[in-house]
C-alpha cells in the first residue's frame, strides 16, 4: 500500500504594528515578548491642545487571534489613571501596584484614555489613593453619559476615530485645574527624567520640598507613594535596556538604578515581571 503524502500547514508568523503620534512617542513599560502568531495593532494618539492639560494620550490595542491560541499581553505599572472602553462598557482604573496582564482571545479591541499624573484627582473628587489597585464603573465618575460613548466606540474602526469621539465628550466636562495637580506631575516627571533620583531623599533635595509635603501630594494626586514611583520607573529603564539588545553589566546596572546590589535588582524585577532579568532577556530575543 502506497504511503499517504500529506501537506503540513505552516503557521503564519505574527504580524505586529505599532503606530503613534510623534508628540506621545512609543509606549513605555510594555513587556515585549514576541507572540507566536496572530495580528496585533497598538496605536497612540495625542489629545488636542485644549485637552492636553488633562489627557496624556489615547491608546488602542487591536488583535485578531481567531483560530489561534490566546496570547497574554503584559505592561509594567505606571502612576496613571485610565478610562477604558471595551465591548460597549467603560471602566476607570487607578494605579495598579503590579503589572497589567491581559489574555487576548479571538478578535477585538480595547480603547483607553491615559490621564496625566495628578489630573484625575479633580474628576475623582477624592484622594487618588482611594482607587489604588481598583477598577470601577466609569458611570460612577462621569455619569450615565459615558455609556452611549462606550457603545459607539465599540463599533469604531480605528484609534483616531475613537479619539475624536472622546475629545467631544471631554470638551464640556473638564474640572478646574489647580497648582497641586501640576506639582504632582512635575515631581513624577523629574523622577522619570533624572536618573540621579534614586531615593525619596534625592527627590526632596532636588525639589526643595519637605518629605511630608511630597508624600501628601503623592497620596492625594498620584495614588501611590514616591518610593514606589522611583522603583517602577527604574525598572522601566531596565526593561528598555534589555529590549534594546545591548550587552549589560548587571552589577553596575543595579547600582546605577539605585539598588543596593544585583540581588535586590533581580528580586524586585522578578516580583513585578515574574522572571529574572536574564530570563526576560532570553524571552525577548527568542525568534518565532
Amino acid at each position: 500500500m502506497a504511503a499517504k503524502i500529506g501537506k503540513t500547514r505552516q503557521r503564519k508568523a505574527a504580524e505586529s504594528e505599532e503606530v503613534f503620534d510623534a508628540a506621545v512617542g512609543k509606549a513605555r513599560g510594555v513587556l515585549r515578548r514576541p507572540p507566536p502568531a496572530g495580528q496585533f495593532r497598538h496605536g497612540r494618539v495625542a489629545p488636542p491642545a485644549e485637552l492636553s492639560v488633562w489627557i496624556e494620550n489615547y491608546w488602542m490595542v487591536k488583535w485578531d487571534l481567531r483560530g489561534l491560541d490566546p496570547y497574554v499581553a503584559e505592561t509594567l505599572p505606571h502612576p496613571s489613571f485610565h478610562l477604558v472602553f471595551e465591548d460597549g462598557k467603560a471602566t476607570v482604573s487607578g494605579v495598579s501596584l503590579g503589572k497589567f496582564s491581559r489574555k487576548l482571545v479571538g478578535a477585538s479591541h480595547v480603547f483607553g484614555i491615559k490621564f496625566h499624573v495628578g489630573a484625575f484627582r479633580a474628576f475623582l473628587k477624592g484622594p487618588a489613593s482611594a482607587l489604588m489597585n481598583r477598577t470601577i464603573s466609569a458611570k460612577r465618575i462621569f455619569g450615565g453619559d459615558v455609556l452611549p460613548l462606550a457603545r459607539i466606540i465599540a463599533s469604531c474602526a480605528n484609534e483616531a476615530e475613537m479619539a475624536e469621539l472622546a475629545n467631544d465628550f471631554f470638551r464640556n466636562r473638564l474640572p478646574a485645574a489647580n497648582d497641586t495637580m501640576f506639582l504632582a506631575r512635575q515631581l513624577v516627571q523629574r523622577i522619570l527624567a533624572e536618573r540621579e533620583i534614586k531615593t525619596v531623599e534625592d527627590l526632596v533635595r532636588r525639589a526643595g520640598i519637605g518629605k511630608r509635603s511630597i508624600q501628601r501630594v503623592f497620596r492625594e494626586y498620584v495614588g501611590v507613594n514616591p518610593k514606589w514611583v522611583i522603583r517602577r520607573y527604574r525598572l522601566h529603564e531596565l526593561t528598555e535596556q534589555i529590549q534594546s539588545g545591548a550587552q549589560l553589566d548587571w552589577a553596575a546596572l543595579a547600582l546605577d538604578l539605585g539598588y543596593f546590589d544585583q540581588a535586590h535588582l533581580i528580586n524586585d524585577f522578578r516580583d513585578i515581571v515574574g522572571c529574572s532579568p536574564v530570563e526576560y532577556q532570553k524571552q525577548v530575543a527568542k525568534k518565532t
